[in-house]
C-alpha cells in the first residue's frame, strides 16, 4: 500500500492514495456542507438522523470521511464514523453507540459498482486512519446491509453477511394489504381490533403534530422504563442524551413524513405506541410500548404495529422493518430476516487482541446452542428469541 501524506486543513485531515483521496472531517456540519455527491442511503444516514445524533452525543468525537475519486474528482463515499477511546484502544467506528439500527457509508452516484474498485476504496480508508496524526488502533464497523439503496455496499466487501450477531426483520406486502392481514390468522388481529373499539373513546392515529408527538414520547418512555423494571433489565433511553436524540428526530422529522409516531388511545390513557422512520416506501419501527395488563385482551402492541403498518401502506409504504433483534413477534408478522456483517480491522498492534475477540466471537455465534450457554454463565440476559 503506497505511502499517504497527510497534512492538517482547518479541522480536517486531508490523506491521498492511488484512485481515491480521503478528507476527514471533524464536524458534522462541515461536513454536510461539503457533501455534495448526492447518493444512496438508507434512513439511518438521512440528514435528520445524523444531525440529531452528533447533536445528542456531542462526547464523541466526530470523524466523517470523505472519499473523493481522485480522478474524476467526484465524490464517491462519506463515511458518518466518530473515534474515541475505550480502555486505553483508540477506536474508530460508526456514529452507532447502539441506536442505529443499519450502518453505513452514504453512496455518491460515483461509488464503486464492482469488487475490485470497492477493495481499493477500502484499501484507501484503512490507509487513511494510519496516518491520522491523533492515531487509532482498531477500525470497528457493525451492522453493516449488503446493499446501500439498491447499490452494493463496498464497506461490506471486508466482512462476511451474517458475522452479526443481528439481523434485520423485513416485511414486504403487495398491494393487497387485507391479504397480507388475512395471512396472519394465528394473531386474530381483526378480533383484536374489536375488542379494542369496544371501549368508549378507542382510535388508533398517527400523529402529525410535533407537541403531542413528544407528549407521547414521554408516555413511551414510562412505559417502556416500566417494563424494563419487570424483567429486571436496565433501562437507558430516556437518559439524557437518548432523549434528546430521540426528541430531536421527532421535531425535525413528523412535519415531513420522516419520523412517524402512531397510537392507540382511550380518552386520555394511552394504550400503545409506536416510533418508526421512513424513507419513501420503506419503514423502520424503531420503539413500541404498551400501558400493560389490562389491556392484554386486545393485544396492543401487536396491534399498533398492525395498524400502523395498515396505515402507512395506504399511503404507498410496501416494506416494513421490525428492526433488529429476533423477538418471537416478528415472525409472527411473517418477517424474513436480513443478514448483516460485522467487521474489525486492527490499525495498529493494540488492536489485535480486539480483533481475535470479535472474530471469534463471530464464530461462536455459527453455534446457537453454545453461545448462548455461555452468555448465561457470564450472566448476559437471554436473546430476543426466548423472551
Amino acid at each position: 500500500m503506497a505511502i499517504l501524506e497527510v497534512g492538517r486543513l482547518g479541522g480536517r485531515a486531508l490523506s491521498r492514495a492511488p484512485g481515491f483521496r480521503i478528507d476527514f472531517v471533524r464536524d458534522w456540519k462541515l461536513a454536510e456542507a461539503c457533501w455534495a455527491g448526492g447518493g444512496h442511503r438508507t434512513a439511518f444516514q438521512h440528514r435528520h438522523w445524523l444531525e440529531a445524533w452528533y447533536g445528542a452525543f456531542a462526547e464523541s468525537s466526530p470523524l466523517i470521511a470523505i472519499i473523493t475519486d481522485a480522478a474524476t474528482d467526484q465524490q464517491v463515499v462519506l463515511l458518518p464514523l466518530i473515534r474515541r477511546v475505550n480502555g486505553g484502544i483508540r477506536i474508530v467506528e460508526f456514529a452507532d453507540l447502539g441506536v442505529t439500527d443499519y450502518n453505513a457509508p452514504v453512496l455518491g452516484f460515483a461509488a464503486p459498482h464492482d469488487r475490485i474498485e470497492a477493495r481499493a476504496l477500502c484499501q484507501a480508508l484503512l490507509a487513511g486512519l494510519r496516518n491520522l496524526p491523533d492515531g487509532v488502533d482498531l477500525l470497528r464497523l457493525q451492522k453493516m446491509p449488503a446493499n446501500v439503496g439498491g447499490m452494493p455496499n463496498p464497506l461490506a466487501s471486508l466482512g462476511r453477511m451474517g458475522s452479526c450477531g443481528l439481523n434485520g426483520n423485513l416485511v414486504v406486502v403487495g398491494d393487497d394489504f387485507d391479504a397480507y392481514r388475512a395471512s396472519l390468522k394465528r394473531m386474530e388481529l381483526p378480533r383484536s381490533w374489536r375488542v379494542f373499539n369496544r371501549y368508549p373513546g378507542a382510535k388508533f392515529q398517527i400523529v402529525t403534530d410535533i407537541d403531542e408527538a413528544l407528549t407521547l414520547l414521554d408516555t413511551m418512555d414510562a412505559q417502556q422504563n416500566g417494563r424494563m423494571k419487570q424483567l429486571g433489565l436496565k433501562f437507558v433511553l430516556d437518559d439524557d442524551c437518548h432523549a434528546r436524540f430521540y426528541r430531536d428526530i421527532v421535531r425535525r422529522g413528523v412535519g415531513e413524513g420522516y419520523a412517524i409516531v402512531s397510537a392507540l388511545t382511550c380518552d386520555d390513557e394511552v394504550v400503545a405506541t409506536t416510533l418508526g422512520i421512513r424513507r419513501g416506501s420503506d419503514y423502520t419501527l424503531l420503539r413500541i410500548s404498551n400501558a400493560g395488563k389490562r389491556w392484554s385482551n386486545c393485544s396492543p402492541g401487536l396491534l399498533v404495529i398492525e395498524r400502523t403498518m395498515d396505515a402507512l401502506h395506504r399511503d404507498g409504504v410496501r416494506q416494513f422493518d421490525l428492526s433488529i433483534g429476533n423477538y418471537g413477534y416478528k415472525r409472527r408478522f411473517g418477517a424474513a430476516q436480513l443478514p448483516l456483517a460485522d467487521v474489525s480491522i486492527a490499525i495498529g498492534w493494540r488492536g489485535l487482541p480486539y480483533v481475535l475477540r470479535d472474530y471469534a466471537a463471530q464464530r461462536l455465534r455459527r453455534y446457537p446452542r453454545l453461545h448462548e450457554r455461555i452468555r448465561r454463565a457470564l450472566g448476559r440476559p437471554p436473546t430476543g428469541d426466548e423472551k
